[in-house]
C-alpha cells in the first residue's frame, strides 16, 4: 500500500476534516506535495457548531455508496459510532514508537494522535487567582450564576466529554450535573465561542478546549489556562485525540492509506503542536512540546473512549430535550 505507484483512478483522495480549516489544510497540502502532485486532496470542511456531528451524519448517509476516502475527527466519540455501525475499514497502523494503546482501535479501524485537553478558561481581569475554578463541577456551582459558558453539549468534543462522564459516573448523575450547569451557566453554540466570550469579558470563565484557549492567551488576551480536576480525588483533565480512519468502501483506497498514514507520523504531531493549536502529541518520537501543556505534571483522566459511545441516539435524544 505504502511502496507503489498510486493507480491513474487513485488520482484524488477525498478527506472529511472536523478539525478547523486553517490548522488541517497545510497538512494536507504538505502530503499533496510529498507525492509530487501524483494525488489530489479533496477537503470537505464543516461549520464549527456542528461540524462532527453532521460529516459522521454524511458518512452514515453515504454508507451504500460512499465519497469519502478519509475522515480526519478532532475528536473521537463519532469516529466510534461509525466503527460500531460497521464503517470503518480496519487496517495495520504505522504505528509511531512509544503510542498510547489505548488510544487506537483494537480491531485497527480507528488511529488516535495529536490530542486537546478539556480546560478552563479564566479572565484574569474578572477572577483573581485566589478565586479561579479547579472544577468542571464549578459550572454548576450557584457562586457562578450567569458568569460562567459552556458549549452545547450535543457536539464536537463537549459531547464526548459528557459521554465520557456519564461512562464514568452513571447517565442519572451525569443529567443531574447537566440539568444543573444548563440553569447555572450560559449554553453558547461552539467551544471557540466560549473562549472568544471569554477573552471579550462578556463572561468570566468557561469550558473548552485547549486549541481554543490558547489562541487567545497566545493573542495576548487577559486568561488563563486551567487543567480541571486535579485533586488527589479529582477524575483529572480528559485528553481528546484527533482520529484517523479509513472508510469501508473507500473509492480510493490506497490512496486513503497513504495519506491515512502521513497524517499520523510524529512529524504532524509536531506540525500541530507548533501550531496555534498548541495541539498535544502521542508519540515519544515528537520533538516539540506543546506550549499549552502547564510546568506541573497533568492527571489525566482515566476514559474508554469507546465505552462512552454506547447508546449514543438515546443519550443524544435526552440532551436534545435538556438543551434544546
Amino acid at each position: 500500500m505504502l511502496c507503489g505507484c498510486i493507480a491513474r483512478s487513485e488520482k484524488d483522495v477525498v478527506v472529511y476534516s472536523a478539525l478547523d480549516e486553517e490548522f488541517a489544510s497545510p497538512i494536507l497540502d504538505a502530503f499533496q506535495r510529498s507525492v509530487e502532485g501524483k494525488t489530489r486532496v479533496l477537503p470537505k470542511f464543516d461549520i464549527e457548531s456542528t461540524k462532527t456531528v453532521g460529516l459522521a451524519n454524511l458518512i452514515i448517509d453515504q454508507s451504500n455508496s460512499p465519497v469519502c476516502d478519509v475522515f480526519w475527527n478532532n475528536e473521537i466519540l463519532h469516529t466510534v459510532r461509525l466503527q460500531k455501525a460497521g464503517l470503518l475499514e480496519p487496517r495495520r497502523w504505522e504505528i509511531p514508537p512509544g503510542h498510547p494503546p489505548d488510544l487506537r482501535a483494537a480491531d485497527g479501524t480507528w488511529f488516535g494522535f495529536a490530542a486537546r485537553a478539556r480546560v478552563l478558561i479564566v479572565n484574569t481581569d474578572l477572577v483573581k487567582p485566589g478565586d479561579f475554578p479547579k472544577s468542571v463541577e464549578d459550572l454548576a456551582s450557584p457562586k457562578w450564576k450567569d458568569q460562567c459558558a459552556i458549549a452545547r453539549p450535543l457536539f464536537g468534543t463537549t459531547a464526548t466529554h459528557f459521554a465520557v462522564l456519564r461512562d464514568i459516573q452513571g447517565e442519572g448523575e451525569t443529567l443531574n450535573l447537566l440539568k444543573q450547569i444548563r440553569s447555572n451557566a450560559r449554553v453558547l453554540s461552539g467551544n471557540k465561542q466560549v473562549a472568544l466570550s471569554v477573552s471579550a469579558g462578556s463572561i468570566a470563565w468557561g469550558l473548552t478546549d485547549t486549541d481554543d484557549a490558547f489562541i487567545e492567551k497566545d493573542s495576548g488576551y487577559p486568561v488563563e489556562i486551567i487543567f480541571p480536576d486535579q485533586s488527589p480525588t479529582g477524575l483529572g483533565t480528559l485528553r481528546i485525540p484527533n482520529t484517523i480512519a479509513v472508510i469501508r468502501g473507500a473509492p480510493h483506497p490506497v490512496a486513503a492509506g497513504q495519506l491515512a498514514d502521513f497524517l499520523i507520523r510524529p512529524e504532524t504531531e509536531d506540525r500541530l503542536a507548533m501550531g496555534n493549536s498548541s495541539q498535544m502529541p502521542l508519540s515519544s518520537a515528537a520533538k516539540f512540546p506543546p506550549p499549552v501543556l502547564p510546568k506541573e505534571k497533568v492527571r489525566w483522566m482515566r476514559a474508554d473512549l469507546e465505552a462512552a459511545a454506547e447508546g449514543w441516539p438515546e443519550w443524544a435524544k435526552k440532551l436534545e430535550e435538556m438543551f434544546p
